[in-house]
């Protein structure tokens, strides 16, 4: 059979590209559809600046006139820069399960990486951490969350055997919310707000919020560089708002938790209650109804998704985190939900990872980098 590998250069490629996924994943009950409306905007360089600071490569892969695989090339120039390194990225792989089709993906975007200078590539992973990043290696048999692969089983040894090995992986714990909180929360919160250096930022109202999300976001610019957060490349103004733009619609200001000190953001946890039943239903189409589906899932799930969280640096170890944790299990328990997911935790990241574990979290989730040297 004849494979060609098409670069993405029109709508109707395009449209191929972000719409592939759906129809290889057909009837596969734990993969979720993307919010086709941020899809649109995501791929757009004209809507998403990181285009204005990456060299991309966008490909499809294309036997006997059907389109059977896509994969997108990254190199983050800004990211690079920062941390001194010549790193490309592939994200957002598909294929049929043909290891030919896999190898002439990844092959054309190391070529392409090599001649750009770069020396190593990783993957999945997209233009930051904000995007989905790691192969589903654990955990089949629950549904995907917001911003997180659900790739086959058989795709990450596929991968595997073209040379590619761990980087990095990523934990997920599921917590079962507590009737009762832990009493040693009460003792570190009560100890911290009686000093009165520090105070709880908690909202009522969506708009209330909107004050906040510049400070919020440059907290975790400032502290996900000085943490050294894996693959994660600063934010503008520009792409606050944008992000701050996707995500406003479907916050709830009771899961947003933070602390001051000094009338300024020093710490602070964003969750979600779990949408993507409704996403599943609506086909990641907002309209004409499909909005209506994602607000209904909203509002009957029992699971709530950490999404962001971030501590300033002389400000830990100082029991925020129990501060915090205490405020959103609180908020939890009167929302009546039953579970948490974590999100990604970084293996390396035991301190996060201990106090999961001391809420009774058990690792339901795996998600895994891969990285392969460009010689």
């Amino acid at each position: 059979m004849s494979l060609n590998l098409i670069e993405v250069k029109t709508k109707k490629q395009l449209k191929e590209f972000i719409y592939l996924p759906e129809k290889l994943h057909a009837g596969q009950e734990n993969w979720v559809h993307p919010i086709y409306m941020d899809e649109w905007a995501y791929f757009n360089p004209k809507k998403n600046k990181a285009f204005s600071y990456s060299d991309t490569l966008m490909l499809l892969a294309d036997q006997d006139g059907q389109v059977v695989g896509r994969v997108m090339g990254i190199i983050n120039r800004r990211y690079n820069e920062v941390r001194n390194e010549k790193n490309a990225r592939f994200g957002y792989l598909e294929s049929i399960r043909d290891q030919a089709v896999v190898h002439a993906l990844l092959s054309r975007v190391e070529n392409w990486a090599r001649e750009k200078g770069m020396t190593r590539i990783i993957g999945p992973y997209g233009f930051s951490d904000q995007d989905p990043e790691g192969f589903l290696i654990k955990g089949f048999e629950n549904r995907a969350t917001i911003a997180t692969y659900y790739n086959f089983e058989w795709l990450p040894e596929m991968v595997e055997k073209e040379g590619y090995t761990k980087d990095i992986d990523y934990f997920v714990y599921k917590i079962e919310v507590p009737k009762e909180i832990p009493e040693i929360y009460h003792r570190v919160a009560e100890r911290i707000l009686r000093k009165g250096k520090f105070q709880l930022l908690e909202f009522q109202k969506r708009k209330d919020i909107k004050p906040w999300i510049r400070p919020i976001l440059s907290l975790m610019n400032e502290t996900y560089i000085d943490s050294n957060i894996y693959g994660y490349a600063p934010l503008d103004e520009k792409e606050m708002d944008d992000l701050a733009r996707k995500y406003m619609p479907v916050l709830d200001p009771r899961f947003i938790k933070g602390v001051l000190k000094d009338g300024q953001v020093v710490a602070f946890v964003v969750a979600i209650p779990d949408m993507t039943a409704g996403i599943k239903k609506a086909r990641g189409r907002l309209l004409p109804f499909g909005f209506i589906h994602i607000l209904r899932a909203q509002k009957k799930t029992k699971q709530l998704d950490l999404l962001l969280g971030a501590i300033k640096k002389e400000n830990r170890g100082l029991g925020l985190d129990a501060l915090m944790g205490m405020a959103m299990l609180t908020s939890a328990q009167k929302a009546g939900f039953e579970i948490m997911d974590t999100h990604h935790e970084m293996e390396a990241n035991v301190r996060v990872r201990s106090e999961m574990e001391r809420l009774g979290g058990k690792v339901y989730k795996i998600y895994r980098v891969y990285q392969k040297a460009l010689g």
